[in-house]
């Protein structure tokens, strides 16, 4: 190996740990790790700005098919914009909606169409959790999921335990059947070009089906321990209204109109020529618009530090694929797979799983990327191998507290709430049914596509 990518490979490996180790915040350690690969790897040992510059490709948002791509998306180099864009633009989005209560009417009024009785509210907080992942980050979906959970918990009198891991499991699963449920997908379809029909058509109908698996599983290992002790009608007494969560019935209903409105536009924008970014944008602008003097707060309220993290990811990814660090392992793979699809999706998938319940899924999957591609150019199909990956990060991500962002916040919620879940607790609910959930994907992908 030369020195650029042995010193690209170190910093890189460094960051991940800092990532992983939780101690500083990733988007410092994905920050940091940016500075020192430009400037030791592109400036002092290439001796190439233009490779920064490339990198940093800022050029592109001034072409025309970055925002109107129509059937023939640009790929994606360096710095993927169009994610950033996109999960910038879905989070002011988000903020509107919490600020008029959307998310916890919409989970108050699935309680009481449940009946407000609890194992009915397992499995419809698990179908709300998938739903809304399909469609919005899953962080935001597991922060009011379970806050409502454990509200209920508390006047229904139920371990709000079991619910939450379930509803984290449900979150990460959904999240893997579109282009913009789990950031994963988001990375993958934009540097890949693929549609949100594209996802839903492949890696959706697994993912539910896995899904379905999912929820018979949580259903019969939880079904007595989650037996209720009061009658359901007091029960209904004591489940709040979901109309005490709307605190402006006008602002509530225009939110909520941005919010279909952007769904709509997501279903459809192998149709309509419009990049996710340009989507992205457009939900932003509604949001913000409709916010009248609560604009301000909402831009406050984005996790602008996420947007951070993505940009210092993805110039630390630039520096492996740059220096040909990542076309050596892609290369390794295809030796160890004989060049069978077979072998290579397998190897894929479940190294994906594996590797995403302990590291940070984000990361990996921008990791993955450039090598995924390099092995499409081997002959194999690359729709497969994406899938593959796209199914290993989200539901692999399910076994541990640590897997995905959904399972750090859902977790802590509970903890600071007053029900801590300890790792034990936690894979003796989450790590069978991922193995599960994984071993049905690898099946479905084998009948499928092989």
């Amino acid at each position: 190996m030369s020195l650029a990518q042995i010193l690209a490979l170190i910093i890189f490996a460094l960051m991940f740990a800092a990532i992983t180790s939780g101690k500083i915040h990733r988007y410092i350690a994905a920050l940091i790790g940016a500075a020192l690969m430009i400037v030791i790897v592109f400036l002092i040992v290439m001796k190439s700005p233009h490779a920064f510059w490339s990198v940093l490709n800022l050029a592109q948002l001034g072409h025309a098919n970055f925002w109107l791509p129509g059937a023939h998306p640009i790929e994606s180099q360096g710095v993927n914009w169009q994610t950033i864009i996109f999960i910038g633009g879905m989070m002011v989005m988000v903020c509107g909606l919490e600020a008029v209560g959307f998310f916890r009417w919409l989970c108050l009024y699935t309680a009481r169409l449940a009946g407000c009785r609890v194992v009915p509210i397992l499995v419809s907080f698990m179908l709300l959790s998938g739903f809304l992942s399909m469609f919005i980050d899953s962080i935001t979906v597991m922060l009011f999921l379970s806050m409502v959970t454990i509200e209920l918990a508390r006047l229904l009198k139920f371990d709000p335990v079991p619910i939450i891991v379930a509803e984290i499991f449900a979150a990460n699963t959904g999240g893997s059947a579109t282009m913009s449920g789990d950031p994963p997908n988001i990375i993958i379809g934009t540097a890949y070009g693929f549609t949100f029909t594209d996802f839903a058509v492949n890696t959706g109908l697994i993912a539910w089906a896995g899904m379905l698996l999912a929820i018979l599983y949580f259903y019969f290992v939880f079904r007595k321990s989650l037996k209720q002790q009061t009658e359901p009608a007091e029960m209904m007494k004591a489940c709040p209204l979901p109309g005490s969560a709307i605190i402006n019935p006008l602002l509530f209903r225009l939110a909520t109109g941005v919010f279909i409105t952007t769904v709509v536009l997501l279903i459809t924008h192998a149709q309509t020529g419009l990049s996710v970014a340009t989507i992205g944008v457009i939900s932003a602008v509604l949001s913000i618009a409709i916010s009248g003097r609560k604009a301000p707060k909402i831009l406050k309220n984005v996790d602008w530090r996420t947007i951070l993290f993505f940009f210092g990811l993805f110039v630390c990814v630039s520096g492996l694929e740059v220096t040909g660090v990542l076309e050596k392992v892609a290369r390794l793979i295809g030796d160890l797979s004989g060049g069978k699809l077979t072998i290579a999706m397998a190897f894929i998938l479940w190294l994906s799983a594996f590797l995403s319940a302990f590291i940070d899924n984000i990361p990996f999957a921008a990791t993955m990327v450039p090598i995924v591609s390099d092995l499409s150019h081997s002959g194999m199909s690359l729709p497969v191998l994406a899938w593959a990956l796209s199914l290993g990060t989200d539901i692999g991500g399910n076994a541990t507290p640590i897997g995905a962002s959904a399972n750090v916040v859902g977790t802590a919620v509970a903890e600071k709430e007053g029900y801590p879940i300890g790792w034990g607790r936690f894979l003796k609910y989450a790590a069978l049914p991922m193995v599960l959930v994984v071993g049905l994907c690898h099946l479905l992908l084998i009948w499928r596509y092989t």
